[in-house]
């Protein structure tokens, strides 16, 4: 809606005279806009000759209105009546202090009238609740009071109770309110108030459900009184009983404490025994039956400690499969415990140096989950596996409970390994497995695809263009005038998936995919734009980031800080990716050192779940991978060929370099529905293997039960958390059938549309603009405005002088804004900048918004945007 601007006279022209001002009889209501669906505002008044509506200040054209006019048969007086749509387009591109309103103004010869304003917002409802409802255990008569936040929304939700599935009405039961701040209370727990309790949200665009709350009421049971002395039996003693059930426990409740039973000699010590008094009397046949007693039980326990030698045997026996030895100890030593390295440490004591050799004299121990790291590994994890195996490695673990699930308590690694630490799962030899059972693991390795490097092409010629890596983050700009006039290249980029062959010196980690570009003999007059995403969470107080370059040879050199200053490249360091202007292709990669420990890696965490061959299990794999969103890429390509499904939409991890673990656990399983079964509810990862993942995804899975087939709907928090550090909750909350599981995208399509892009249409800055900025700034200003005022203005204050080494500073300048502004959306931040340079620079007049505007929109048209 834009002002009537176009040479029609404006509503304030119409003449007043004597009469009677307007009247409304119906003013626009506030409106909420529901999906993509436009709304009507409509407002009628009388008299009235003209209405008009005036949205957020600015008149909206009168082509934009609908209007009706009638006659008031009771006055005489002329009503007229109009409507006009809102879009959700014109809601989301205002941005103003307040929300998106509008109103009628009414002419009469009298005057002018004006209506209310009615406000229009875009109706949303969140998925997340605030605050989930928290199972409880209570007393009978106890008070329950159960806290629902409901998700973020417009308009505010309102909130349903459900009791079991069916709906909670607290006015038919005096016992229950519903009505204080969204929160379920019960005034006296009952035994029937046991049960699973879910918060319903709804508005006018969506409904939501919490997560279940089991909520158990249970009776702790009393002793009644103690009954009448029974006869004197000829032993000389009388007993009496009382039992537990007034009331009996019940739902978990406590036994009562005490005896159920007494004795005492009914005789005060007179009975006569054999004629003697019965004190006199030796107690030879007591002691003859304790000594039975404790025969009896010394045969019983060397029975079974030879029946359980023999089982371990033949345990050990079954497990031999798996070439590990099996002593099961989890009845004695459940639970989890940290993981210890002994390994000689060097440089940075963050990091567990992955160059040097490894102390073979010394074994490496340590106890917890095994989780996996690459798709091979959890191939074999469904088959029963448990460990990537490694050559000449001899593996003890103790718990047969962890051994079926993948899980260890202890283990102990003796073995002669490849320089490095702690193993990553990236060794594939399979030669510690016995030849009976090769096959059936080789097959399953054989069907998975085999990915070593992910690649893109394009044809270039003088024109210039874009190479996008779909889904990766990676792409290389070509700008305008590189490759000389009459030639072309077909230009390549891949992203190596294999091993990372940049092996850390000291306490440098990989903070990048390896992106290669090319062809590596191929010359370009001036720089190209290569974008790699990163991990980092970007402080130059706490990293030293490295860009690295691989020989011939296949060594890796330093080719530049990103804080040096340099001329021969330039590295532009974002929250998410780095944009480096470079003159040769050849591989290239990020590295970086910390300096502090407060060094943090962006991870991403994520659930994938799928059922199991069992009907009745429900796997779910929660996935802790570097943020760059080739890593995730690897994740999801391995998930769908697992037929795993994304359950929530991953969230971001900041992990520091403070050497504490990684944990992940499963919490608030309903208990009535759904178990998880022994010591997997909770899973550790040793700090190394998290900082030193290499871009390579780590994972750790959990096997979920059901108790009947009928349950479909599965509701869990997956909690995923540093130690002394960062801590993010996943709300698992999904259907376990196909049909009724709701998709969550997994990348945006925007960047998988155009991999390449050629000549023009690649370029967000039409070239002949591009020509009068360069024109402009290129030329030395004693004002200083020129290329080094350009660079200020788009936020490029460091290393300026290898700009002042090129032909044209300002198109190498304009070349890295296209780079970092690719998925941005419009020129505003060009625009602002030539603004604010332009309103004393006479040779920017020619450059207006509205061209810029005209050719943000010719290039989202181009693009399909």
């Amino acid at each position: 809606m834009g002002g009537a601007d176009n040479g029609e006279a404006l509503p304030e022209s119409i003449p007043s005279a004597p009469g009677t001002l307007p009247h409304f009889i119906e003013e626009p209501d506030d409106a909420y806009i529901i999906k993509s669906n436009p709304i009507a505002l409509r407002c009628k008044a009388r008299p009235a000759m003209q209405i008009f509506f005036k949205c957020n200040g600015e008149w909206v054209h009168q082509n934009e209105h609908v209007s009706e006019e009638s006659l008031d048969e009771s006055s005489g007086l002329k009503v007229r009546e109009v409507f006009i749509n809102v879009t959700r387009q014109q809601v989301e591109d205002f941005h103003g202090p307040e929300d998106y309103w509008c109103q009628c103004v009414a002419w009469s010869h009298l005057g002018t009238s004006k209506s209310r304003k009615a406000s229009v917002r875009i109706a949303y409802l969140r998925k997340n609740f605030e605050q989930d409802p928290q199972g409880r255990e209570v007393p009978i008569e106890g008070m329950i009071v159960l806290h629902c936040r409901p998700p973020e929304g417009v308009p505010a939700a309102e909130v349903e109770w459900l009791k079991n599935e069916e709906p909670i009405d607290s006015e038919q039961d005096e016992n229950i309110d519903t009505r204080a701040d969204h929160n379920l209370i019960i005034r006296q727990a009952r035994l029937s108030d046991s049960g699973n309790y879910t918060c319903m949200a709804a508005n006018i665009v969506a409904k939501r459900r919490s997560l279940s709350a089991t909520v158990v009421v249970y009776v702790d049971g009393s002793w009644e009184v103690w009954s009448e002395w029974s006869v004197c039996s000829p032993e000389c003693e009388h007993l009496r009983i009382r039992e537990c059930t007034a009331p009996p426990p019940r739902n978990g409740g406590k036994f009562c404490e005490g005896l159920s039973q007494e004795s005492e000699n009914c005789t005060d010590g007179l009975c006569i025994l054999d004629k003697k008094p019965l004190h006199e009397i030796k107690p030879q046949s007591i002691e003859n039956a304790s000594d039975i007693a404790l025969y009896s039980g010394l045969g019983a326990a060397v029975v079974a400690v030879a029946v359980l030698v023999i089982g371990v045997t033949l345990y050990r026996r079954s497990q031999s499969d798996y070439g590990v030895d099996v002593i099961d100890s989890s009845a004695l030593t459940g639970g989890f415990q940290t993981f210890n390295f002994k390994t000689v440490r060097q440089g940075n004591p963050l990091l567990l140096n992955s160059s040097m050799q490894p102390d073979l004299t010394v074994s490496r121990t340590y106890s917890g989950p095994i989780c996996l790291q690459d798709p091979l590994d959890k191939e074999l994890m469904t088959e029963s596996s448990l460990f990537n195996p490694l050559s000449d490695i001899k593996v003890k673990v103790q718990s047969s409970f962890m051994v079926s699930l993948g899980v260890s308590e202890r283990a102990e690694y003796h073995g002669k390994n490849h320089s490095g630490t702690f193993p990553h799962g990236n060794n594939r030899s399979f030669s510690t497995m016995h030849p009976r059972n090769k096959t059936p693991y080789i097959q399953n390795l054989s069907s998975l695809p085999t990915r070593t490097e992910l690649r893109t092409t394009g044809v270039f010629g003088h024109l210039g263009g874009r190479l996008v890596m779909p889904n990766t983050g990676v792409s290389l700009l070509i700008p305008h005038g590189a490759i000389p006039e009459e030639n072309s290249w077909e230009i390549y980029m891949s992203i190596n998936q294999g091993e990372p062959s940049l092996q850390s010196d000291g306490s440098e980690v990989l903070l990048s995919p390896e992106v290669t570009c090319g062809p590596p003999d191929m010359t370009v007059t001036t720089p190209f734009a290569l974008t790699i995403p990163h991990c980092a969470d970007v402080s130059s107080e706490h990293w030293n980031i490295h860009l690295k370059k691989r020989t011939q040879q296949g060594k890796w050199e330093e080719v530049m800080s990103v804080e040096d200053e340099s001329t021969s490249c330039y590295c532009l360091l974002d929250p998410f990716a780095c944009h480096v202007l470079l003159d040769s292709f050849g591989t290239y990669a990020l590295t970086g050192e910390p300096i502090t420990d407060c060094a943090v890696k962006q991870l991403k965490v994520a659930v994938f779940g799928c059922m199991s061959c069992n009907s009745l299990d429900y796997n779910l794999r929660v996935y802790c991978v570097d943020n760059t969103p080739w890593a995730f890429q690897e994740v999801v390509s391995d998930e769908r060929h697992q037929g795993g499904q994304l359950l929530e939409e991953p969230k971001l991890l900041h992990f520091k370099g403070n050497t504490f673990s990684l944990q992940i656990s499963v919490l608030d399983i309903p208990p009535f529905l759904w178990r998880i079964k022994p010591f997997t509810a909770c899973q550790e990862v040793p700090f190394s293997r998290v900082w030193c993942s290499n871009q390579q995804p780590l994972h750790c899975a959990f096997s979920l039960e059901r108790y009947t087939p009928t349950t479909t709907q599965l509701s869990c928090k997956i909690c995923i958390r540093q130690l002394k550090g960062h801590e993010q909750i996943l709300q698992v909350q999904t259907s376990i059938l196909e049909s009724e599981r709701e998709t969550i995208t997994f990348f945006a399509q925007e960047d998988s549309t155009f991999p390449a892009q050629t000549g023009p249409k690649a370029f967000k800055i039409p070239y002949s603009i591009r020509q009068r900025i360069c024109a402009t700034f290129d030329t030395p200003n004693a004002k200083g405005k020129d290329w080094q005022m350009l660079a200020q203005k788009n936020s490029i204050n460091r290393n300026l002088s290898y700009f002042a080494t090129q032909s044209s500073p300002s198109a190498v300048i304009l070349n890295l804004w296209e780079a970092r502004h690719q998925h941005d959306g419009d020129l505003d931040s060009l625009a602002c900048a030539l603004e604010e340079i332009g309103r004393t620079h006479t040779k920017l007049s020619n450059i207006t918004e509205s061209q810029l505007d005209e050719a943000d929109f010719n290039y989202s048209r181009q693009n399909g945007l």
